[in-house]
């Protein structure tokens, strides 16, 4: 397959995507806009899971920590820069990413979740018992941040169009910088990794830096996710940081097609249509109250008929169809 025609289906989309404003309405504009958010979320953590074989509990964590961080250091008055909020919030995401990386990638396996899962709660607690970030009730966004160059302003985000069109931008941007971050030789290197790390170690690479490389910049593009989210909303609470988040969007990897950052993409689009259908009284009445049973029930139907996630239901088709025998017709 040549590269254009790799790329043809995410082309489509972005353009899909540019066009949609122009034909939905409010509500679908946000939830397209939150759709995007969260597929950049699920991209970071696709190339912990899906192109290093690490599979974290605690990304979530990242995604919280730079949403508060966006808005604790946002004025109450005036209007942040874009262009220095966005990269503190993802420098301060990294730095977590960083710290929490050094010290649990010393582990393996269900050691590695499980530490990644107590540092994800640590950092829950520290906003959801302290003052810092308002305690359980979470603290509000006030004045959301905009990117002016001599006095005129060149992008509001407080406005839906130009929101959504920069959380567009994002994901795209996400998107294209991964598949060259895979095609790269740190890339290559991170595939062997979770092909077979010893094999990796035994031909001369030191795993570790390249396995603390990937965590660092997975919490980086993160807090990409975090500070969209929180100048979405203009509101963050404790919750985002939760375990439950994280669960969350590992669904959306495996839902999509663990290995694939397309799968990623689709996945986060799946579980929030699906969340929605399921919460829509129009269809179900009041059965919606146990929307998350309903959809509990969908995935592990999805996890068991489609192994290879939503992006591989073509090759599982084409190999059942190649393994089904001939039948003979009789005369």
């Amino acid at each position: 397959m040549t590269v254009i025609a790799r790329a043809l289906p995410a082309l489509i989309g972005g353009l899909l995507l540019a066009a949609f404003p122009l034909v939905g309405g409010a509500f679908y504009v946000d939830l397209a806009a939150t759709i995007m958010i969260l597929a950049i979320f699920a991209l970071s953590l696709e190339l912990l899971v899906g192109h290093t074989g690490l599979v974290s509990f605690g990304h979530a964590a990242f995604f919280g920590v730079a949403a508060y961080a966006t808005v604790l250091l946002s004025s109450k008055t005036v209007p942040p820069s874009v262009l220095w909020l966005l990269p503190a919030a993802m420098l301060v995401a990294a730095a977590c990413a960083l710290a929490v990386g050094a010290l649990s990638l010393r582990t393996r396996g269900i050691y590695f979740i499980m530490v990644t899962l107590a540092f994800a709660q640590m950092a829950y607690y520290v906003f959801h018992d302290t003052r810092l970030g308002g305690g359980s009730d979470g603290i509000y966004l006030y004045v959301k941040p905009a990117l002016a160059i001599g006095g005129v302003t060149l992008l509001d985000l407080d406005a839906r169009l130009p929101f959504y069109y920069a959380t567009l931008f994002a994901l795209c941007l996400t998107y294209g910088f991964l598949l060259l971050v895979a095609r790269s030789r740190f890339g290559h290197a991170l595939a062997g990794i979770r092909a077979n790390e010893q094999r990796m170690r035994a031909a001369g690479f030191a795993t570790y830096p390249y396995k603390l490389a990937a965590f660092t910049l997975g919490g980086a593009l993160a807090g990409v996710a975090g500070f969209l989210y929180a100048v979405k909303d203009g509101f963050v609470n404790p919750e985002i940081l939760a375990w439950s988040q994280s669960g969350t969007v590992l669904l959306m990897v495996i839902l999509g097609g663990v290995g694939s950052f397309r799968g990623a993409v689709i996945g986060a689009l799946a579980f929030v249509l699906l969340k929605e259908l399921f919460q829509s009284e129009a269809v179900f009445g009041g059965f919606t109250r146990h929307w998350q049973l309903m959809l509990g029930l969908v995935i592990i139907a999805a996890v068991a008929l489609m192994p290879q996630g939503i992006v591989g239901l073509s090759a599982q088709w084409r190999a059942r169809r190649r393994a089904r025998p001939d039948v003979v017709h009789a005369d």
